[in-house]
């Protein structure tokens, strides 16, 4: 397929996280918004007459807009129960799908739509959107340098009191369902290990404006023997962090910190020998990239770019299904209060 082939896309759902597909959508070369879907019509018709869409299709029913429109991708922008169903009409008609995050609403339901891509021979991805920001490339380069030596442990912390409101506030497992899969997935792409078992706490504090457990911690077991900690809230009010979490990268050689979203600094052993090593501050250079750290429209660039070149996304169903199963299996240990196996 040639490189600068117009993609044609079809956004489906059109509630408030559409817009920040629509934004990126508007400044994606070659992308060409054809189709918008809702389950309420208004929904649909106010996002055109938003990013002056008219001329789209605009309907309740996506399989009549696919059918009207034969796009070549489709925005799966719609609640996690409606990803599977959305995913599979999409591939019926010779799309591939760009969706929101989670995968799948169940790792049953995720295996069986990588399966589905597959047979259909279309890309499937998510919008991993955290990947492309400034901080988690400057230090994922730093890491991979070498300068600290092997990672042998990795913390983060998570913890913002957040006030949604709505339907957040009577899920459950609200922060490990709804939010931990950013944090799990950087993890990955950070230290490059894959996850093997977890032991999670989930618990709902004290004076918590939720009716399920807002707060967690977890202990992952990573390949290559790393062990990966994470601790978050939903409900811990005061000293937030920014929503790339505090970050500790502990080395054979030395530690990197990355806080509050774009500090990021390292130490290294200069000499030992004595009860505590000395140790050098090392500068971490910043992240050169432009075109892969502006969230959003980084991932649908790179998405269209990848139809058009038959390469494959960074956040692909088959590596993504990683981080959705560190999820699930924390939300079983959670459960059943035992170590839980984790595999895809």
């Amino acid at each position: 397929m040639q490189h600068n082939k117009q993609i044609r896309a079809v956004m489906v759902g059109c509630g408030g996280m559409s817009r920040a597909w629509l934004d990126a959508a508007s400044q994606t070369p070659d992308l060409e918004i054809v189709g918008l879907v809702d389950v309420i019509e208004e929904a649909a018709r106010k996002r055109a007459a938003e990013y002056n869409l008219e001329s789209a299709a605009i309907d309740t029913d996506l399989a009549s807009v696919l059918e009207s429109t034969s796009p070549d991708a489709v925005f799966n922008c719609t609640i996690p129960e409606a990803h599977t169903s959305v995913t599979l009409t999409a591939f019926d008609h010779g799309c591939h799908v760009l969706g929101e995050k989670p995968l799948a609403d169940s790792m049953e339901d995720a295996r069986m739509l990588i399966e589905a891509a597959r047979k259909a021979g279309k890309l499937f991805a998510v919008i991993q959107n955290r990947r492309f920001e400034p901080g988690v490339r400057r230090a994922r380069a730093f890491l991979q340098s070498g300068a600290i030596g092997p990672v042998t442990t990795i913390n983060s912390d998570f913890y913002i009191g957040a006030h949604f409101g709505g339907f957040r506030d009577h899920m459950e497992h609200v922060l490990l369902l709804d939010m931990a899969i950013h944090t799990f997935d950087a993890a990955r792409f950070l230290s490059g290990a894959d996850p093997v078992a977890v032991y999670c706490k989930e618990w709902n504090p004290a004076g918590s404006w939720y009716d399920h457990g807002a707060s967690a911690v977890a202990t992952f077991e990573m390949s290559n023997g790393l062990i990966y900690t994470y601790r978050g809230s939903w409900c811990a009010e005061g000293f937030p962090t920014t929503w790339e979490s505090d970050w500790r990268f502990i080395g054979q050689n030395g530690s990197l910190k990355w806080t509050n979203g774009a500090d990021v600094q390292a130490q290294v052993v200069a000499a030992t020998g004595g009860f505590q090593s000395t140790y050098q501050d090392v500068a971490v250079p910043l992240y050169d990239g432009v075109d892969d750290v502006a969230g959003h429209k980084s991932l649908i660039q790179e998405f269209v770019t990848c139809i058009q070149t038959g390469t494959e996304p960074e956040t692909i169903c088959t590596d993504n299904i990683k981080s959705l199963a560190m999820v699930f299996g924390a939300i079983e240990s959670a459960e059943t209060g035992k170590r839980v196996a984790i595999s895809w």
